[in-house]
């Protein structure tokens, strides 16, 4: 059975290239009517940030991407690494004592030391078989003997065997192979107890019955450690693929924090970087997501998912269920692709297109609540939105364009002033329009129609400005739908009131 993982460490907020990651294991694994398993890996105490794990799976909520086992359910939890250490206690004895990891006893301080002396003579100071038996661990004998006393204390590193190609295979890349030498000696329990990365990383895999392993290309690195410890533990190792990178828009590098909307201090384009806001808990700042842009969830994923994946073809609108039913790892290149802002702007617009129009009253409703407007007719509101969605990318857009639907205009007095002349005559005008208002049917297109052509010939104006006058008066400027449409949608006691406001304020 397909299993996959998503396996993130709250460190931070969750990034879209993380969310890529969380996207393309939960495509593969609904194709294949597999399991998508959410796992925390915290053992990092140093940078764990509590509010990480809430943005996490906040923004996968909002994607809707439903872990099938994680946190809350699933029979092969705990699903956070901090719960797990006396899992892991049994796997660190065997490899103790099969010598494949042992005690080293440097501080932090020692390393540096170290470091800085290589780095003073050229060269770069590897933890490994060229170097372990001149320094502070259980594999050389003076420190051996130390092993009772200072374990507490020390951390336990993998014994990486000398002079060894290590081959791997990445379902992308085929073999690749690696000498070990070039490799550290990785600490697989830190000082303070707590197991890293590597070691939880593929005892949480095997035991949880991980079948394929996608995750990001900067992982690549730690491939051979992780083949190792498969050997080393007689297991099986999954199926690996390291998904390409996503590029900044400039096409160099990739797409990181450096590239947020909230600060351009790195002299680089700002894009949304987050799903969903995040609220740093440290410097105190608010850095909005995709959401509080106005992004549709299933755009978001329909662009992230071209990010390194494309099924042939001229298709690119592609819904969550779409994507499912399509998504093949065979499809899956290569090539890094470069962020594209304005193409994020141009699926969203296609999606807002294609939703319903009840879905997007529904949005549109939400949106007006939100700004605590209020508006009951759902029959009138679909047709505003079936006039206007056209011209409009974002949810947000639709309430832009067509506000003066939902609450009085703001009069501007230089603008009216510059674009009504006679003033005398044009309150004359609105005055007769209101009278005319209260005696008839304002929905009988063809005598409203009848009526203003008279009241302009009487007036000696043209229609045109006639239309001007009334359109400052329900929208405020000489923009909006079309001027019947408006007075049809508007309650007969708004325009009047609207008109009636114009009239007092030419005064």
């Amino acid at each position: 059975m397909i299993r996959v993982r998503f396996a993130p460490s709250p460190t931070g907020p969750l990034h879209i290239g993380n969310l890529r990651t969380a996207l393309f294991n939960y495509l593969f694994a609904k194709k294949n009517k597999g399991s998508f398993i959410l796992r925390f890996e915290d053992t990092d105490k140093e940078r764990f940030i509590k509010k990480s794990e809430h943005h996490l799976l906040n923004s996968l909520k909002w994607c809707g991407i439903t872990p099938d086992e994680g946190p809350d359910n699933g029979k092969y939890g705990p699903y956070r690494q901090s719960k797990r250490k006396h899992i892991y206690k049994k796997y660190i004895k065997y490899l103790l004592k099969n010598e494949y990891a042992y005690y080293a006893f440097e501080t932090k301080d020692d390393l540096n030391k170290i470091r800085n002396e290589y780095k003073e003579k050229g060269k770069l100071f590897i933890y490994n078989s060229l170097t372990r038996s001149k320094l502070k661990n259980s594999l050389n004998e003076f420190y051996f003997k130390q092993v009772k006393t200072k374990k507490k204390h020390a951390t336990i590193r993998l014994k990486v065997p000398a002079s060894t190609t290590i081959k791997v295979n990445d379902i992308l890349r085929g073999n690749i192979y690696i000498n070990s030498n070039s490799l550290d000696d990785k600490v697989l329990v830190k000082s303070d107890g707590n197991v890293t990365y590597h070691l939880a990383n593929v005892i949480d895999d095997h035991l949880m019955k991980i079948s394929h392993v996608i995750k990001g290309e900067e992982w690549i690195s730690s491939f051979p450690i992780l083949q190792l410890l498969y050997n080393f533990l007689n297991w099986k190792m999954p199926n690996f693929l390291h998904l390409p990178l996503i590029l900044n828009p400039f096409g160099k590098g990739k797409l990181s924090k450096r590239n947020s909307n909230h600060s351009n201090q790195f002299n680089v384009p700002n894009v949304p970087i987050f799903p969903v806001k995040w609220k740093d808990p440290i410097k105190l700042t608010t850095i909005l997501g995709y959401r509080e842009l106005g992004y549709l969830p299933e755009a978001l994923l329909n662009m992230l998912a071209f990010f390194g994946w494309n099924p042939g073809g001229n298709k690119e609108i592609f819904s969550l269920k779409e994507l499912i039913s399509t998504f093949s790892l065979k499809d899956i290149n290569l090539n890094s692709a470069r962020f594209d802002k304005e193409k994020i702007k141009w699926i969203n617009h296609r999606h807002l297109q294609c939703k319903s129009v009840s879905d997007l009253t529904r949005l549109v409703k939400r949106s007006l609540k939100e700004k605590k407007i209020s508006f009951n007719n759902d029959q009138k509101l679909q047709k505003i939105i079936l006039r206007i969605r056209s011209q409009c990318t974002f949810v947000y857009q639709i309430i832009e364009k067509s506000i003066y639907f939902f609450k009085p205009p703001s009069l501007n007095q230089t603008y009216i002033r510059k674009v009504l002349l006679n003033q005398k005559r044009n309150k004359k005008i609105l005055f007769l329009i209101i009278e005319w208002l209260k005696n008839n049917d304002k929905n009988n297109l063809s005598l409203l129609k009848h009526f203003f052509y008279k009241l302009a010939i009487n007036k000696k104006i043209n229609i045109s400005y006639l239309f001007q006058i009334l359109r400052i008066s329900l929208v405020g400027k000489l923009i909006g739908l079309d001027l019947y449409f408006i007075i049809k949608i508007l309650k007969k006691k708004d325009l009047m009131k609207r008109i009636l406001n114009l009239i007092f304020f030419l005064n």
